[in-house]
């Protein structure tokens, strides 16, 4: 027996599959996902971070097999066409997958629009994909300095910044959104952070406050106040951004 015969590797019983996006849900028709467009929701397994308000905590782990197989997904978008205009990428966090260009590719073939929610996690793979994007809802947290005080990761502001620059340079339609809460962003805190999003020329910022629909937490849960953010600092930020909206529950 040749010398290499007994040194080979183990047969690799996945080799030759197919990889393909792993989905965690679906919502086959949302007008509140995608600005101005009807839309159907495809939820993205997986986010490496665990901030405290996030309404989808179930999504948060990336499991070895994907609880909605991709192929089915697509079967359901196919049935979807001339209901519907677009397709949002929403997770969990979309571009912590691998496959997910593939997908928006195979959903853009449909004829479909493509939004993505993102809090900006993959800076190199949100830049890959922008050009396949007709919108983006990008979240941004914090001040990104302050950003492990939400996602609980430190070093997160880094990748969430240049994520940020990079929709800002793409020409992408986007929003940029906050989620904000007392105890994770004080009014000068906020106060700041519209500030420094003025600064970098975000033309379209939306201010959503906390809901406790879907939260887990029970320290935010029971810290949310009615009069935040007050209506001064609304007033305040309104006029830094050409559009601005302010989303209560």
């Amino acid at each position: 027996m040749p010398p290499e015969a007994s040194q080979q590797r183990p047969l690799d019983l996945h080799a030759g599959r197919q990889r393909m996006l792993k989905v965690g849900g679906v919502t086959p028709f949302t007008a509140t996902d995608y600005p101005g467009q009807l839309a159907a929701a495809v939820f993205v397994q997986g986010c490496p971070w665990r901030c405290g308000y996030c309404h989808n905590p179930h999504l948060q782990e990336r499991t070895r097999h994907s609880p909605i197989a991709w192929t089915d997904v697509l079967g359901l978008l196919k049935r979807r066409i001339g209901l519907i205009d677009a397709v949002v990428f929403s997770g969990g966090e979309p571009t912590m997958d691998p496959c997910l260009a593939d997908a928006i590719a195979q959903v853009r073939a449909l004829g479909f629009k493509i939004g993505l929610h993102s809090g900006g996690t993959h800076p190199q793979r949100l830049k890959s994909i922008l050009p396949l994007l007709d919108w983006v809802g990008l979240d941004v947290k914090a001040m990104f300095a302050n950003y492990a005080n939400v996602t609980q990761v430190g070093g997160s502001g880094g990748p969430a910044l240049a994520s940020l620059e990079a929709v800002l340079a793409s020409g992408v339609d986007y929003e940029c959104r906050t989620t904000a809460h007392p105890a994770l962003l004080p009014e000068t805190e906020l106060w700041q952070l519209a500030q420094a999003l003025a600064g970098m020329q975000v033309k379209n910022y939306v201010l959503q406050v906390f809901r406790m629909q879907g939260c887990s937490d029970p320290a935010l849960n029971n810290t949310m106040t009615g009069n935040y953010p007050s209506a001064g600092l609304v007033q305040r930020i309104a006029p830094l951004f050409p559009a601005f909206t302010l989303r209560r529950a």
